[in-house]
């Protein structure tokens, strides 16, 4: 109860603090004119009011908080269990051996008699084991205060082996030779014969505690490695992703403002496609995957804006298995590449050009690939696509290392009848 006082005025702060101060004025003044009944009646009263104002929520225990102590006390009494479960089994285990051990001598014992002589033997060590497991979690040994904690638990080490030997001794002579027959000098040597048993039973609970705290610290330091890298992967992500945006902006309010003084129709329709694709692309932000189908649509609000651009220079083929558009793909992954395609394929050229997206199911994996009728990479330049390239396909890259890791493939490499194809392998999979 004074706990819960002491939280309550912590939390109330100045106000119970300046409550406190009236309180002690008062009394202080009632003392001082002798007014004794006076004092009594007001600090009865005021205990009703503070009892009426708030202090039911901590005295009572409010929903929460019951839920919460609640859930403290269940977890308590299964820990309590599994201490108790384990004693158990293990006093099964002690009583089968003392039977079999005993059952063809002339000292032989039933095995109930068995059950129970050990049972008793081990539920004294259930009743320790929490005060060891106290000590253990109390006074951990660590690096910077092993010399200190391992004295406290050598010391209470002894002092509880002691006891729990004394016990064992006793319940021994208890069973084998009746209470009546027990001498006390006997007893004590008894127990100091098995006091290093003893003792090497405090140490195991000790060590097994100081193990599963350590693993417990292992469990939550690899959790924690594990949300930062996502979130550092995540943030990675997003951050490639936002450097598409400007990219792709630049060059398409480039090519609009070179139209307004030639074309001002075609300039308008042009910023309304991009503002379908803008609405599109915001629509999905959050998102670093979506469906193929979503990311065609998304490949088709760009390609309206560059056939806009390039009027009769451009023709696209789209080839895509309606078994595949489905899967999930990085989101805005194709648009890089198809404008990679159309600024150094496409546009260096005076002739007709060409652009073909193709989506197949290849085993277990997702190819995209796309085409152009350009000049193809240049001589020098690897053909397994390891050049830096643009800025687009610099973050395409980058996107799927960090999505997939080894699990993709991504591949630049001339086509024989011409022009430069980009081939890349991801998991097949969907968002059910």
């Amino acid at each position: 109860m004074s706990l819960l006082f002491l939280l309550h005025r912590k939390e109330t702060g100045n106000a119970a603090g300046a409550d406190s101060v009236s309180h002690f004025k008062l009394r202080k003044q009632y003392l001082r004119e002798n007014k004794v009944d006076e004092f009594k009646e007001a600090n009865f009263m005021s205990h009703r009011r503070r009892t009426k104002e708030g202090w039911p929520a901590i005295t009572s225990g409010n929903p929460a908080r019951r839920v919460v102590l609640k859930k403290a006390w269940t977890r308590q009494l299964a820990w309590l269990g599994f201490i108790l479960l384990i004693w158990t089994l293990v006093g099964i285990f002690f009583a089968s051996q003392i039977y079999f051990f005993f059952i063809r001598t002339a000292h032989a014992i039933s095995f109930n008699r068995a059950i129970v002589w050990q049972l008793i033997a081990v539920y004294l060590m259930a009743c320790i084991t929490p005060l060891v497991l106290w000590l253990a979690r109390r006074y951990r040994i660590e690096r910077h205060n092993w010399l200190r904690r391992l004295l406290v638990h050598l010391l209470a080490g002894t002092l509880i082996s002691a006891f729990t030997s004394a016990g064992h001794v006793l319940i021994d002579n208890w069973f084998v030779y009746g209470i009546a027959q027990v001498e006390v000098d006997k007893l004590l040597r008894s127990a100091f014969v098995n006091l290093d048993k003893e003792i090497i039973v405090y140490w195991l609970i000790v060590l097994m505690s100081h193990a599963f705290n350590y693993y417990q610290k292992y469990r939550e330091s690899e959790l924690s490695k594990s949300q930062l890298a996502a979130q550092l992967a995540e943030a990675q992500l997003r951050a490639l992703k936002m450097q598409l945006h400007p990219h792709f902006l630049f060059n398409t309010l480039h090519s609009i403002s070179a139209l307004l003084g030639k074309d001002t129709e075609t300039a308008r329709e042009m910023i309304a496609c991009l503002g379908d694709f803008l609405r599109m692309t915001l629509d999905n932000s959050g998102a670093q995957e979506v469906t193929l189908r979503q990311e065609l649509e998304f490949l088709k609000c760009y390609l309206d804006i560059e056939m806009i651009r390039f009027s009769d220079r451009l023709s696209v083929r789209i080839d895509v298995d309606p078994q595949t558009l489905n899967y999930q793909v990085p989101n805005l992954i194709l648009q890089p590449i198809v404008e990679n395609a159309i600024l150094h394929g496409i546009a260096p050229r005076s002739a007709p050009g060409q652009i073909e997206v193709e989506a197949r199911r290849h085993d277990r994996m997702l190819r995209l690939s796309v085409r152009d009728n350009g000049g193809g990479l240049q001589k020098g330049t690897h053909a397994g696509g390891q050049s830096k390239g643009g800025v687009g396909l610099t973050n395409t890259r980058e996107r799927l290392s960090q999505l997939y890791g080894s699990e993709h493939y991504f591949e630049l490499h001339n086509d024989p009848q011409g022009g430069l194809v980009v081939t890349m392998d991801i998991p097949c999979y969907t968002d059910e």
